[in-house]
């Protein structure tokens, strides 16, 4: 005997799909489509936090990316080098427009002339030691494992003349937090790494997040990352992060990150006063202020964090103001992505 669908049953089962798309998962699939291994982003939006993957932890494998994965962040550890800084200006121990000759006499040429404030925000003319290093193509191998001192970078960078005359200019150079990260330690007498776990990564609950000196593994779970050389592809996951130093070495996951843009955002890193100056570039047409990207969305929403990059693998972490909004995601090299993914995923997340 048949019985009878109810009304309401019927009307679902006939109904066109309309669900709207997620834009967020959308991008996840493009970035391995566009040649990404992986990609981990997670997003919070009034308190709700939800994480979306895409492609597969290694080659050779099809074991998914873990939401929870650990990743190298690159150059989004120079805002936990800047909120040191800063917690120490907030102490009296730094002064933002002091020469950085004052805390570190000798170590550059133009030390009198480039202060504390001219290195958190790229305008000391510095040539970036990075661009005297082979961290691209085959010759990364070279250097992979190399321990580097932080005297040894700023050396290559002190070897070129400065871009431009400090303060005239703004110019992104690493080599302004490897001297940051120098002054720390100056100032502290301990290591900029341990300043930085005492300040934030304890305090914070960061458990999952480190600054591993030497250490050449990423410990944990974690997504492999990629660099073709002489048309291959060749893990480089592991190598010495000295490198990078201050300027992005650490270790984290997404969760972790949040934590961080979270409290900084609320207040809890750094006075209201100085995390003003934080998030504030010198003119329109900028968008860095001392240690944090302050890019504007495609809708007009300005947003700081910071972006990374280190061999291997790419990241993001971005609030809103009132940090009721913030994504961070890490992306795992391959042969792509082949487009500016980190300005997407801000302006799908964001904008929708």
């Amino acid at each position: 005997m048949l019985t009878a669908v109810p009304v309401v049953l019927a009307a679902s089962l006939l109904a066109p799909n309309t669900a709207a798309p997620d834009p967020v998962r959308t991008l996840a699939q493009e970035i391995v489509a566009s040649g990404a291994t992986g990609v981990q982003i997670r997003t919070v939006h009034d308190g709700h936090s939800r994480s979306v993957t895409a492609g597969v932890s290694e080659l050779d494998s099809r074991r998914p990316v873990s939401p929870t994965g650990r990743f190298r962040i690159g150059s989004a550890t120079k805002m936990f080098t800047s909120t040191v800084v800063l917690q120490l200006v907030a102490e009296h121990r730094v002064q933002l427009d002091a020469p950085v000759e004052h805390y570190l006499p000798g170590l550059l040429p133009h030390g009198e002339e480039i202060t504390v404030r001219m290195l958190l925000q790229h305008t000391s003319g510095l040539y970036d030691y990075t661009d005297s290093l082979p961290l691209l193509g085959p010759d990364l191998e070279k250097i992979r494992y190399q321990h580097r001192s932080p005297e040894s970078m700023v050396a290559l960078s002190t070897a070129k003349p400065l871009d431009f005359p400090p303060g005239s200019k703004q110019s992104y150079s690493n080599t302004n937090f490897i001297v940051l990260g120098m002054l720390i330690e100056r100032t502290t007498g301990h290591a900029w790494g341990t300043e930085a776990a005492q300040r934030i990564l304890r305090p914070l609950g960061l458990h999952h997040t480190s600054v591993p000196g030497d250490r050449t593994g990423i410990p944990g779970p974690h997504a492999h990352g990629y660099q073709e050389m002489n048309g291959k592809l060749v893990d480089v996951t592991d190598l010495n992060p000295s490198m990078a130093w201050a300027a992005g070495e650490i270790i984290s996951t997404t969760a972790d990150l949040d934590k961080f843009v979270r409290a900084l955002a609320a207040g809890r890193l750094v006075p209201p006063d100085l995390l003003k100056q934080m998030t504030t570039p010198r003119s329109a047409t900028e968008e860095y202020g001392l240690g944090l990207r302050t890019p504007t969305t495609t809708c007009g929403v300005r947003v700081f964090g910071h972006t990374g990059g280190i061999p291997g693998f790419q990241t993001v972490a971005f609030t809103s103001p009132d940090g009721k909004r913030r994504v961070e995601a890490s992306v795992t090299l391959g042969r792509g992505p082949n487009f500016d993914w980190t300005r997407a995923v801000l302006d799908k997340f964001f904008c929708s």
